[in-house]
């Protein structure tokens, strides 16, 4: 049913038009604005005052005259449109469906804006996935229900890490003799075309597709667009969680490009701005899209969310990533000077972090020595850092025999810890068994995160073998 159509408008600032119609408006609400000439355009209400309201339209405002257009106000928030038909789609932005095949047949129609989740009905996110990437398991576990996202930079290969982790994300069953595959949600905002396509054809390649629905909004689009999404993809994700009862992975990639059309619109509205010209609300914006993950009581399925942002000079402490962090449960660091020495993924050891970690790993969901591996390796590369810095000033020759074999240790956790050819999937057991091939370059009397009965079950059989002249494969035949 359409609704009541005004004449008119007050004034027309870029994408941004005003109505001096008010009465029975709502923040959000969707509208049609028609033109003589340009037809109907889609738009939303942003601000509103007794006065005016204030319509974002999804789209330019190029050709509309403010004499003669009408502004229907239509009385609703933008909904997406959700069924089993979505698995296998390719949307626009605005969640229309551009791949040729229709609309999707359904009468359910979800608000994109999303429900607020009672904290009470949230379950505590335990279940361990593994993505196949030593790096992510072995030290930044990832685990179901989590909001885990990548810092990234330009030139990075986070597009990479990000399909590689589409390609073999599982969550493992209890003992990890089983496993639960994942659907993905994909969402592009603000990329340029080349980006989106090589996600498309990593999808087909690898035979995903069927099971990703994709969200795209191009570096063409309207800055609006970009905003709607995110908010789409989460809207499609939730369905198929909370009412499928699937396990769902969503990638969101570029939040900065998100946050670059968030600061946009505010300037368009005469905001005041914040840190970096970006708007104060910055933070309970970004957080009323990571938010959405989780799992929740009454519901098997859940959301797992790996965002992606790149960086801005790389500077971590850049306003996009700094609440980025707060935000999230830790972040996976990609660095510069790793990805020049050839080395992928480039996750950089220290800045990295899970905050869920401990929850997901130890017997019954990994192995036992998850933990004491984990934070041996990270004490270790720590004080490699430290000895390259003073490598760096007084020459390697320079060093304490103590320091040269650590610093023989990272070249060797580098080598064959860190570094994993694209489409190598790793089990955990494997990447644990580096991590501890990796330690065996430390003396034993300085591992000492690592519980002694654990240093007998597994070292020792390694630095036994090294003794007898047993040459120990580090990479499994592909």
């Amino acid at each position: 049913m359409r609704g009541v159509e005004y004449r008119g408008l007050a004034r027309i600032e870029g994408p941004v038009v005003i109505t001096e119609r008010s009465r029975n408006v709502s923040f959000n609400e969707v509208v049609a604005v028609y033109d003589r000439d340009e037809g109907r355009r889609l738009g939303r209400v942003v601000d509103m005052s007794e006065d005016w309201t204030a319509i974002q339209i999804f789209g330019n405002t190029t050709g509309l005259s403010a004499d003669d257009a009408r502004v229907e106000f239509l009385g609703k928030p933008m909904e997406l449109r959700v069924g089993k038909g979505l698995l296998g789609r390719i949307f626009n932005g605005l969640g229309e469906p551009i791949d040729g095949y229709g609309k999707i047949f359904s009468s359910t129609c979800l608000d994109v804006n999303g429900l607020p989740i009672n904290p009470y009905a949230r379950t505590y996110p335990r279940d361990f996935i593994q993505t196949g990437i030593s790096a992510i398991d072995g030290m930044n576990t990832l685990i179901r229900g989590q909001k885990l996202p990548i810092f990234s930079g330009n030139g990075l290969p986070h597009n990479r890490l990000a399909a590689q982790i589409v390609r073999q994300a599982k969550i493992l069953g209890s003992g990890g003799d089983s496993a639960e595959p994942f659907v993905v949600v994909f969402c592009a905002m603000g990329v340029k075309y080349d980006v989106a396509r090589f996600f498309l054809d990593d999808f087909e390649r690898t035979g995903v597709l069927s099971n990703v629905v994709v969200f795209l909004s191009l570096a063409d689009a309207p800055s609006l667009e970009r905003l709607v999404a995110p908010r789409c993809a989460l809207t499609a994700a939730e369905y198929l969680a909370y009412t499928e009862n699937m396990h769902v992975l969503v990638v969101m990639t570029d939040m900065t490009n998100y946050c670059e059309a968030l600061r946009e619109v505010s300037s368009i509205r005469g905001e005041v701005p914040s840190r970096k010209g970006y708007p104060g609300y910055l933070y309970s914006d970004l957080a009323s899209l990571y938010e959405r993950a989780g799992k929740i009581s009454g519901s098997t399925g859940s959301i797992t969310q790996i965002p992606i942002l790149t960086m801005p000079n790389d500077d971590i402490s850049h306003p996009i990533p700094d609440l980025s962090g707060y935000i999230t449960e830790g972040q996976i660091v990609l660095d510069r000077e790793m990805s020049q020495k050839g080395i992928y993924p480039p996750v950089a050891g220290l800045p990295s972090l899970s905050r869920l970690m401990k929850d997901g790993i130890g017997p019954g969901m990994t192995r036992e020595d998850h933990k004491d591996v984990s934070s041996q390796l990270f004490a270790a590369y720590s004080k490699v850092k430290q000895v390259r810095n003073l490598a760096s000033i007084i020459g390697e020759e320079e060093l304490s025999e103590g320091d040269k074999q650590y610093i023989k240790f990272g070249e060797q956790f580098e080598r064959i810890f860190l570094s994993q050819d694209e489409y190598e999937n790793r089990d955990i057991e494997r990447t644990l068994n580096l991590g501890w091939l990796a330690l065996t370059e430390i003396p034993r009397d300085e591992l000492l995160r690592i519980k002694q009965e654990l240093l007998e079950k597994y070292l020792d059989p390694i630095l036994a073998a090294k003794e007898a002249g047993i040459e120990i494969g580090t990479r499994r035949p592909r």
